[in-house]
């Protein structure tokens, strides 16, 4: 008994175990909502800079980024006060980014100025500003930490960069207005997708060649509001979910045969997801209908609507 009682006395101190967030970026509110996994509840709304798009943890989720696009910075948020720390330098109009492995370089997609930003996180300092094509939008870095990519909108291609020495070193074509781009945790693939062309072309890393080509047909829905944006893939990487956006649709795509197997309707204009840590939620981010849509992954089924603030645009997790 007297072993038992400092045990159960540490065990009261220690308090309720916290639930994981996903993080949501509202362009027209200028807030970031965070939503608790466990009551699947808006805990907190978050003033931010404005205008938020893109959104990311550094790797001990003790900081968060935050693309403010239209005042022209990524700001650097503490996630337990939701206090701005500081700001860093981004370049004009930043999109979306992506934080390279080593934890520190931040690569920026500047829309207004055709080039890619690394910015070091550690200094402060914008390293290195890129030229790509015109209107950059979606960024991704190889799980090597080797390339990273910047699709830009208007010229229709993925830009691909040396990390090291922060040069193109080949540019490929893909379908109007790609959007996002995603390598596989493997690093074998590289997915871009095009927001008017409708598809998502799939290309080999090694080669940057063109291994396929996905394509989408929502029934009731005419082919010019099928637009591919944000996916993610799933633990084993069998199966991607895509956003279709004003579809209103997610698509479950097989991602070894590229045939799409399901549609799932969600809110209206859907931009972006995130999963829950063990990826059997998926949360996406419907920017008209200014709410976010919880899908059973496993049932392949909306469950819940969760409202937010206006224009819900990124989402990340904090585990």
């Amino acid at each position: 008994m007297h072993r038992l009682i400092p045990l159960l006395s540490a065990l009261s101190l220690s308090g309720p175990a916290l639930a994981a967030e996903i993080w949501v970026t509202n362009e027209k509110d200028d807030t970031i909502s965070v939503i608790d996994i466990g009551t699947l509840e808006v805990v907190r709304t978050i003033p931010t800079g404005e205008r938020p798009r893109g959104i990311t943890f550094s790797k001990d989720h003790s900081r968060v980024y935050i693309c403010a696009s239209d005042s022209d910075t990524v700001q650097v948020m503490d996630p337990e006060t939701g206090e701005i720390l500081h700001d860093l330098p981004s370049g004009e109009d930043p999109e979306q980014f992506v934080l390279h492995p080593n934890d520190r370089h931040l690569y920026i997609a500047n829309e207004d100025d055709a080039v890619t930003t690394v910015v070091d996180t550690e200094t402060r300092k914008v390293i290195a500003q890129i030229n790509v094509g015109i209107e950059p939008e979606g960024m991704a870095v190889s799980p090597d930490g080797k390339i990273a990519i910047t699709t830009s909108e208007t010229t229709n291609m993925a830009h691909w960069i040396d990390t090291e020495t922060r040069e193109l070193f080949a540019n490929t074509l893909v379908d109007a207005r790609p959007r996002h781009a995603e390598f596989t945790a493997g690093g074998s693939e590289l997915w871009v997708s095009s927001e008017i062309g409708g598809t998502i072309t799939v290309f080999d890393t090694a080669t940057q060649t063109e291994k396929g080509k996905i394509e989408f047909e929502v029934k009731g829905v005419h082919p010019d509001r099928v637009q591919p944006v944000g996916f993610e893939f799933t633990t084993d990487e069998k199966t991607a979910f895509v956003a279709l956006g004003p579809s209103n649709h997610v698509a479950v795509v097989n991602a070894e045969t590229l045939e799409v197997e399901d549609y799932i309707l969600v809110g209206r204009r859907v931009w972006h997801m995130a999963f829950s840590p063990d990826k059997s939620l998926l949360f996406t981010t419907n920017g008209v209908s200014g709410d976010v849509t919880v899908i059973d992954v496993a049932k392949r089924e909306a469950i819940k609507s969760i409202k937010v603030g206006r224009f819900p645009w990124g989402a990340a997790l904090r585990p």
